[in-house]
């Protein structure tokens, strides 16, 4: 018999390389509305060491992506350790996103890292990982994945909107949901802003000081990607290939520069969310308080930001809730989201 409550730890580590995300949570399925509780949250930032090794992974060779994996899963564990090592038993599973280090759908493969076997036996506990790889093998784009729990688990809103090193929308229709990665977000503006020793633009005050230069935003704006049918997906590789030669090549002031970037993104969400009435921002974007005003002026919709514990953890909670429906053997990937051949259930299960 399906049990009807679950305690899992929720891993994210996103794109923008801002650290590891940790939520100890609590599901509980009451008829067939799905209840959560956050009982603790905590990012765990990456050393200086560590981001220069993720920020290079993928110029790395195969043996060195090797030893990456069991070094993630390795300082993954520890970590997890130092938060729940007293109440570990407390816990069904944990569930990690990992790192992802290649997501090219189009030839059939994504990658994520962080040894999910290293992280079970050095914790105890059953681990969910490799959540894209199903829908990846099934046609699908292996993203955006948060939709189910969007669903599930904030059904007061039309829209949620996800600020992290990605853009992503999900938006719903009737009895329907559709959603996609809209543009590159916090790991276009991250890296400018380490342009001045910073790790991220606190509350948009760097570019708030610049104007747009009109001819980088439509450079910008004019990506195919952005005229392509959805679903689709964005990885680090569209950023480098795309966006970052564009951003280089402009040889403006860095103000300027950070300021066109957030028109842009403003612009491209704006767009996207032309039908929505109520859109729900959570990720690290949300605290860029010149981004928020931006996306305010140029959308009619009303731009909701929830409780700061919500923000920075709600993508950590969502993939603690795909483990859950993984385990009890429920579909959380949608073909009519990814343009998988078929709904899926996604996760791996590696045990201690």
């Amino acid at each position: 018999m399906l049990k009807n409550e679950y305690h899992v730890v929720g891993l994210m580590s996103g794109t923008s390389l801002d650290g590891l995300d940790v939520v100890a949570c609590r599901f509980n399925r009451e008829g067939v509305d799905w209840k959560f509780d956050i009982a603790e949250a905590k990012t765990l930032e990456y050393s200086a060491h560590w981001k220069q090794r993720l920020s290079n992974a993928h110029h790395s060779s195969a043996l060195e992506l090797a030893q990456l994996n069991a070094d993630l899963g390795l300082l993954h564990a520890s970590w997890i350790n130092e938060l729940i090592s007293d109440r570990s038993n407390a816990f069904d599973f944990i569930a990690s996103h990992g790192h992802t280090i290649f997501h090219q759908p189009s030839k059939g493969f994504t990658t994520q890292i962080g040894s999910a076997s290293h992280i079970a036996v050095h914790t105890g506990l059953p681990v969910i990982a490799d959540f894209r790889l199903n829908d990846v093998a099934l046609g699908g784009q292996g993203a955006p994945l948060v939709p189910v729990g969007d669903w599930h688990l904030f059904s007061a809103y039309d829209s949620c909107l996800n600020l992290g090193g990605v853009a992503n929308i999900s938006i719903k229709t009737n009895n329907s949901i559709k959603a996609f990665d809209i543009c590159i977000c916090n790991l276009a503006m991250n890296e400018l802003a380490n342009q001045r020793s910073l790790d991220f633009d606190e509350d948009g005050a760097i570019a708030a000081q610049g104007t747009v230069v009109e001819e980088l935003l439509q450079q910008l704006n004019n990506s195919p990607f952005y005229t392509q049918a959805h679903p689709k997906s964005l990885g680090r590789e569209f950023y480098e290939s795309e966006i970052k030669p564009l951003i280089q090549n402009s040889k403006h002031p860095l103000e300027n520069v950070m300021c066109t970037v957030v028109e842009h993104i403003a612009m491209q969400i704006a767009e996207c969310a032309v039908e929505s009435k109520k859109v729900l921002v959570t990720g690290g974007g949300a605290f860029n308080t010149f981004l928020m005003d931006r996306l305010k002026h140029l959308s009619a919709a009303e731009i909701v930001l929830p409780e700061k514990q919500i923000i920075q953890f709600k993508e950590a909670l969502i993939f603690a809730f795909l483990g859950v429906l993984r385990m009890r053997g429920e579909n959380n990937c949608l073909a009519s989201v990814t343009g998988a051949s078929r709904d899926n259930i996604g996760g791996a299960v590696y045990l201690p």
